[in-house]
């Protein structure tokens, strides 16, 4: 069973972009459903308790998984220009460096996670009637990480090759399987919030397999059959120590980036805990939303990335400026649509994550629907911070989107410390908006600059 790749250096940038986009779409629907239902079985199944209890854990686990992500998204930039270029050695070699690289760094993050996790759950001012529980959940998960980074890893080997399908096929399959757990663990067999942590590593970990399958059968790899079994073909699997440097040169940044802006959520979780539980069930209802609302704008930026990467590696820079251009446009009516949806029926959506006495469910949806409504009204701020700053990626330049990490963890910050004294919880709500605003001020800056830059030394879009 072959597995078919993407050359995106000729074609409609537009189409392209598009039609990459919408399986990586489809597949983080799948991967925010069961995000929604792991918390929907826990909300209504055990209690706003268990809720507040997964909410708390939240930015910690999102700081571990965000620091997965960018190196694994790092590594992804080189395969694409490698890839854009024709060089199918150096690709192997990247892949087979990658992958020792990447087992390094899952064992690092998931040891520096289980011995943080308390420390900083203490540090958050978690409440102490939940402490327990999101201690547990979050063990459970972080022990996984390694699982986790198999799949990343392997999706973005694929992406790199411009196959956007077979992880939605991975995600789909997954988000059966890890519904299909949360019931029966959950509801069935009463292992509480253990149980839904548990059936997601077993759903990431078919993911993981299942890539696998497919990336052993890439005929331009050459990884089944006798092709790899021959000696002379395995000599790109060997160490390359410099090799290695450029893919932690490239994904460190992006992993720094993503626990900058993690530990500036941690900031505001520190708040919101001072608001008492059902303000932390409300934030953490809407939180679970934000997947979905940035569901397109990932996916965008995963097609950004990889279609700027395979074409700097090609050397057209005309088709990156075309190509960013369009993804622009796309990105923002998408971010229309999904902000319109949200404030008709965000109060439905919501609903199925929260149970508790009346009083207790009115004063969480508050708390939800007035953050929802904010988000969903300035989204279009959002979809073009991940275009821009995956442009900027795709180009091998992963230090000013960590500048931008930054900017975004002091606007969050500092407005979350500052402005709830004066406005309430508004204030928290605010602070997202503001650490957006601060990211796209540094990020189209510097696009605009470095497109200047190459349409100066690729005048004729000369092919390198």
């Amino acid at each position: 069973m072959a597995t078919k790749v993407k050359n995106m250096t000729a074609g409609s940038p537009g189409k392209l972009i598009l039609f990459f986009a919408l399986p990586l779409m489809a597949g983080n629907v799948c991967q925010q459903l069961y995000t929604v239902v792991d918390t929907a079985v826990v909300g209504k199944g055990l209690g706003v308790d268990a809720l507040a209890a997964v909410g708390a854990a939240d930015w910690f686990h999102w700081m571990i998984l965000g620091s997965i992500q960018g190196f694994a998204q790092g590594f992804c930039i080189l395969m694409a220009q490698k890839f854009g270029a024709g060089d199918i050695a150096g690709l192997r070699k990247v892949i087979a460096n990658a992958v020792w690289l990447a087992l390094a760094c899952a064992i690092v993050i998931t040891a520096a996670g289980e011995f943080a996790a308390k420390p900083v759950l203490v540090l958050l001012g978690t409440p102490d009637r939940i402490m327990d529980m999101s201690l547990l959940y979050l063990r459970i998960l972080l022990g996984g990480m390694p699982i986790v980074m198999a799949y990343n890893l392997l999706a973005s080997v694929l992406r790199a090759m411009g196959d956007g399908k077979t992880p939605l096929y991975a995600m789909v399959l997954a988000s059966c399987i890890n519904i299909v757990l949360d019931l029966l663990f959950v509801l069935v067999f009463h292992w509480g919030i253990a149980g839904a942590a548990i059936a997601t590593l077993l759903a990431q970990a078919f993911s993981s397999v299942y890539c696998l399958w497919f990336i052993l059968h890439i005929p331009t790899l050459g990884l089944s059959g006798s092709d790899f079994i021959d000696r002379e073909s395995r000599k790109w699997f060997s160490s390359d120590w410099k090799l290695r440097w450029e893919l932690f040169r490239l994904g460190f940044p992006m992993a720094l980036q993503n626990i900058i802006i993690a530990i500036g959520g941690m900031i505001i979780q520190s708040v919101v805990n001072g608001f008492g539980l059902t303000f932390i069930a409300g934030y953490t209802a809407t939180n679970k939303l934000y997947g979905m609302l940035e569901i397109a704008a990932v996916s965008y930026g995963y097609a950004v990335s990889t279609y700027v990467g395979q074409n700097a590696g090609a050397g057209e820079i005309r088709r990156i400026h075309r190509g960013v251009r369009a993804a622009l446009l796309l990105a923002v009516l998408t971010s229309v649509v999904i902000g319109v949806c949200m404030l008709l029926f965000g109060k439905m959506v919501l609903s199925i994550f929260l149970s508790g006495t009346e009083e207790e469910v009115a004063a969480a949806m508050g708390t939800a629907y007035r953050y929802l409504s904010i988000m969903s009204v300035m989204l279009p701020v959002l979809y073009i911070l991940h275009v821009i700053r995956s442009s900027l990626q795709g180009m091998g330049d992963t230090v000013i989107p960590m500048v931008s990490g930054f900017a975004e963890f002091l606007m969050r910050t500092g407005t979350a410390l500052t402005l709830p004294a004066k406005i309430g919880g508004d204030g928290v709500f605010v602070a997202e908006i503001l650490a957006w605003v601060g990211a796209d001020v540094i990020l189209i800056g510097s696009y605009l600059v470095r497109m200047h830059r190459l349409d100066r030394e690729y005048p004729q879009t000369v092919k390198s």
